[in-house]
């Protein structure tokens, strides 16, 4: 029996950097994966082909030229669904690599397997060629999650399919029904908008991506619009058939019916905990397969924590990451410090959508007195350069005290640029600092420079 001081199940983004965590503060450390390459859903299927996938279509369709060379230009003309896959596949193969290279260098134990609790202090691990249990006195649960299912949509993997197997279709669809408006749905619904199929996105809730800003999603249902996207919310999918010429029919409560050449079904994720046999650890997880854990993420078990995707919201591989490092160093007694408030949030839709701190919605519930200031890439020369001319930044600071209260950003390079703001917001910073700042011309860091008279200007006039 092989015995570990602590032993990390899964190794995606939370279960890699908490086992090098592990590792760094001179453990003994395992990592547990079910796969035969490591990376979990981040890197296989989720996070990095969804996001390389947005980029070929970008550099395939010219979209980022579209505003220069007219709307028909493409650096090539019939993009097929190869084109894409080469280019994902390409990054998945070295992102694994680097994965690995990084876990080996840090002597991090790989063991591949699914991965079961014997009992609190035992893991099971069994694969093709047998099974082993291991002993270890620490276990972060990094499990991850998987696309859920409803037997409203029955998949088949041709034309009916979940967000792990887009990149499977044989070819790019005439028609696509995207079922479900969250994160996932709405990045490929624009992906495959920008590709000129005609996308039919199904949401039962009044809005997208509810936990964003009102504006920012106002701006982007705009664009999806103007590529031709028809958006059925307060609507619900009752049920999903596939017809004998492989199309699909999608009825909806309000007995709508819908025919696309493929549905996606994007409503939610899974845990993956069903082969853990937590019971046999003394834990549960709720119907969606999410672990309890406290804020520093220790289940009811004080040797035992989850992290990542299976413990929920915000089921972001960035704060994956930061989780997973924070249980290990709480693990281990390691000083650690870290601020959820000062996460940032990015959605790669197109154009992409990146915030952080409060949004507009929610300071007028709390009565706090705020002011906006916005700026508008068409008016930066750096946007006119880029060919993005549709994009804007707000800044929300405190009206009495100038401090930063929340940043949105929709536009390309929104993911990058909202660290400048996420700085400032960490350290106290007031709106004054970007007026004072001199950035580097031409630069869509300017935006906050503008943004910030735009905000000061309004407090003048008052």
């Amino acid at each position: 029996m092989g015995k570990y001081d602590l032993i990390v199940i899964g190794s995606g983004p939370a279960g890699q950097r908490a086992a090098i965590q592990g590792s760094k503060a001179g453990k003994n450390v395992a990592v547990v994966e079910k796969r035969e390459v490591v990376g979990g859903a981040c890197i296989n299927t989720g996070t990095i082909p969804s996001k390389t996938m947005r980029e070929a279509v970008m550099h395939l369709s010219g979209y980022n030229y579209h505003s220069i060379y007219g709307l028909h230009y493409r650096v090539k003309d019939k993009i097929t669904m190869a084109d894409l896959a080469f280019r994902v596949q390409h990054v998945i193969k070295t992102e694994i690599d680097v994965t690995q290279a990084q876990l080996a260098r840090n002597n991090v134990d790989l063991l591949f397997g699914v991965a079961s609790f014997v009992d609190p202090t035992h893991i099971r691990v069994e694969n093709s060629r047998g099974a082993q249990v291991y002993e270890t006195e620490t276990v972060i649960i990094a499990a991850g999650t998987k696309p859920a299912v409803s037997e409203k949509v029955p998949l088949n993997g041709r034309s009916i399919i979940s967000s792990d197997q887009v990149l499977d279709i044989p070819c790019i669809p005439k028609t696509l029904i995207v079922v479900g408006g969250g994160v996932i749905g709405v990045e490929y619904t624009c992906m495959f908008a920008i590709l000129g199929v005609r996308v039919i996105l199904v949401e039962k809730r009044p809005r997208l991506l509810e936990f964003a800003d009102s504006e920012m999603v106002e701006a982007l249902s705009y664009h999806l619009r103007d590529n031709r996207v028809t958006m059925r919310l307060n609507e619900e999918v009752s049920s999903v058939a596939e017809q004998p010429d492989g199309s699909v029919v999608a009825t909806l409560e309000s007995n709508k019916k819908i025919v696309g050449d493929v549905l996606l079904y994007a409503v939610g994720r899974q845990g993956n905990v069903d082969d853990l046999n937590l019971p046999a650890a003394g834990l549960s997880a709720d119907n969606r397969g999410r672990i309890k854990v406290d804020p520093d993420y220790r289940t009811a078990l004080p040797h035992i924590w989850a992290v990542g995707d299976v413990i929920g919201f915000p089921s972001l591989a960035s704060v994956s990451m930061e989780q997973g490092r924070i249980a290990a160093a709480h693990a281990f007694n390691l000083p650690v410090a870290s601020n959820p408030a000062t996460y940032p949030y990015g959605i790669y839709t197109i154009p992409e959508i990146s915030f952080i701190g409060k949004t507009e919605e929610q300071l007028t519930d709390e009565d706090v007195p705020y002011e906006v200031g916005v700026a508008y890439y068409r008016e930066i020369a750096r946007g006119q350069i880029r060919g993005d001319t549709t994009g804007r930044l707000k800044i929300i600071f405190h009206r009495e005290t100038h401090l930063i209260l929340g940043v949105h950003i929709i536009g390309e390079g929104a993911s990058e640029l909202l660290h400048i703001g996420q700085a400032v917001m960490s350290l106290g910073g007031k709106v004054e600092y970007f007026v004072s700042t001199v950035f580097n011309y031409p630069t869509l860091a300017e935006c906050y420079k503008a943004a910030a008279f735009n905000g000061l200007n309004k407090l003048a006039r008052l």
